[in-house]
């Protein structure tokens, strides 16, 4: 089949996978803000919040609106102390209103996010959720989704108990996906220190806990002489870990990115059991065209992008150095394999993520190398045997000492970030959005380094790095912007947005003409207050100095 006659196979297959989705998933929106109105649901789940609790409802009634109008799930903010779990009938005196727009262009757009998940408003408790009577819902789906998430719930609770005070809500976030223990401040220090990635419950964790089961099963069934005589064993031990892997799925919640991992750890395990290499790019293309047809909203995530470049990336990486390593035991000079491959890792990964985390997130991780180098072997080589040591010993009474030690171990990765993240320039905020072509180009240069034999691996990426460097630096600096809000952001001297209400105006008009400052915009002379967001009351006129060749582009959209 002709390479044209496959893109076009591919494009039509992917916008009508998006089509039968997007109908799919339909459901009702709230419309505009509401007023106080009585909630009446199932708490599917709890996620934290900066204000508070976030939970995510399964809505039966709300007061005033009809049956067809009501959303099927609302997520709102619980700011009081909760005193309900996930799974629990609720009633909630709330204030609801759509799923909000980005407050600059190119930002996230939540509404996208929102629909895929049946998300049909948003909003904050009034008071406190208290328990209801009604019974369990309809339907055997919705009851088992409420029992997997009690479940969660309590699991959550048992680890972060047991595995101590300083790092139980870490522990529970990496067993059962629930963050809502975790202190906001080791949040901030993973995320600055490039470590966040071990919060969400991706193909790292998904390998971790399928390759354990792999590796038990596997070597507990080669010691029994003649089973192991008779059978491939590594086809039971593929079997078990893809049990394993599942059970996984469903504790962690089967999030987006869970189940993304998934589908790429059953492909792999599939690949063993069909006898086929289990760590190639052609598994790698069957995961992605998995998961693009099941999941077709994910392909313009954060997450999706960046697991498909670092794992891309690895297997190309790894698929040349194992050719080398077959020719001589130890590469990088007298490094062995092991810490080598450590190094590698982190470096081959950091690079591939790099361009998706700059154009999604607007920063990198400074030292994001040097905190994976140190932290990595302790996940790796403590942290994973420790917990399936834990899970081992529970039968038998000796579980929480087991979680114990998991939880000292992850109060060494704490330590790691936090020391990395109060390192001078930690988080690197850049001055200027990535623009798309240049993500686009990035991710082209991504493909073919992977696709491409020797030299041609560096010729191809380069031609493609070179254009999509030039484009970003000749990108326009948003220096100010009239959200939808009324509130305008303007950029502060640390190349941050900032959010300032518009208390006071005689009103604006468009100002997009070459300006050496913002001063000299009429819209914004014409301000009679500016103050920053969380202190209304304070009267202040940023200074910002601006390049000659920047243009000040206000819009109310």
């Amino acid at each position: 089949m002709s390479l044209p006659l496959l893109i076009v196979l591919g494009l039509t297959g992917g916008f009508t996978a998006a089509a039968i989705r997007t109908a799919n998933v339909a459901a009702p929106v709230v419309k505009a803000q509401t007023r106080p109105m009585m909630l009446e649901g199932w708490i599917r789940e709890v996620e934290p919040g900066a204000k508070g609790a976030r939970l995510r409802i399964d809505v039966h009634a709300m007061s005033g609106v009809s049956p067809d109008d009501t959303p099927k799930y609302v997520r709102v903010t619980h700011r009081l102390n909760l005193q309900v779990a996930p799974g629990r009938f609720v009633r909630c005196y709330a204030q609801l209103r759509p799923p909000p727009s980005p407050s600059l262009p190119g930002d996230y757009d939540f509404r996208c996010q929102a629909w895929f998940e049946q998300l049909g408003g948003v909003g904050y408790v009034m008071g406190r959720c208290r328990g209801g009577t009604l019974g369990a819902p309809r339907g055997w789906s919705k009851q088992l989704g409420l029992d997997v998430s009690a479940f969660r719930r309590r699991l959550a609770e048992h680890v972060n108990i047991d595995a101590g005070e300083r790092a139980g809500g870490f522990a529970a976030a990496l067993i059962s996906g629930d963050r809502s223990f975790m202190n906001t401040a080791d949040q901030d220090a993973l995320r600055a220190s490039g470590l966040s990635h071990l919060l969400a419950i991706s193909g790292l964790h998904m390998a971790m806990v399928g390759d354990l089961v792999f590796l038990i099963v596997w070597r507990a069934l080669a010691l029994i002489e003649p089973l192991a005589l008779r059978i491939a064993v590594q086809k039971p031990a593929a079997v078990a870990a893809l049990v394993a892997s599942l059970t996984y799925l469903v504790i962690s919640g089967a999030s987006v990115s869970t189940q993304r991992a998934f589908i790429m750890s059953a492909v792999v395990f599939g690949a063993v059991l069909a006898d086929r290499a289990a760590l190639s790019l052609r598994s790698y293309a069957i995961a992605m065209i998995l998961v693009v047809l099941l999941q077709p909203e994910s392909v313009v995530t954060p997450g999706f992008q960046i697991s498909f470049a670092a794992s891309g990336a690895l297997i190309a990486t790894y698929d040349a150095w194992s050719r080398r390593r077959a020719e001589q035991e130890r590469v990088l000079g007298s490094v062995s394999f092991t810490w080598a491959s450590l190094f590698v890792t982190s470096l081959i990964a950091g690079t591939a993520t790099a361009p998706f985390a700059v154009y999604h997130f607007d920063r990198l991780a400074g030292f994001g190398l040097m905190a994976n180098l140190l932290a990595m072997p302790i996940i790796s080589f403590v942290s994973a045997p420790l917990a399936a040591l834990s899970l081992i010993l529970t039968p038998f009474g000796f579980g929480d000492l087991g979680l114990r030690l998991f939880g000292y171990s992850l109060e060494a990765v704490l330590a790691v970030a936090h020391w990395t993240a109060n390192l001078p320039n930690a988080a690197v905020t850049l001055p200027f959005s990535m623009p798309a072509t240049t993500l686009l180009l990035s991710a082209l240069a991504i493909g073919c380094a992977m696709a491409a034999k020797g030299r041609a691996r560096l010729l191809l990426a380069s031609m493609l790095i070179v254009p999509a460097g030039g484009l970003w630096l000749q990108a326009h600096i948003v220096i100010a912007h009239w959200s939808p809000s009324g509130d305008i952001f303007l950029r502060n001297e640390h190349n941050e947005l900032v959010r300032y209400h518009w208390s006071m105006a005689t009103g604006y008009r468009r100002c997009d003409t070459p300006i050496p400052r913002p001063e000299n915009c009429a819209a914004l002379q014409r301000a009679r207050s500016l103050s920053p967001e969380g202190n209304s009351q304070q009267e202040q006129r940023p200074s910002i100095r601006v390049p000659a060749r920047t243009r000040l582009l206000l819009t109310s959209g």
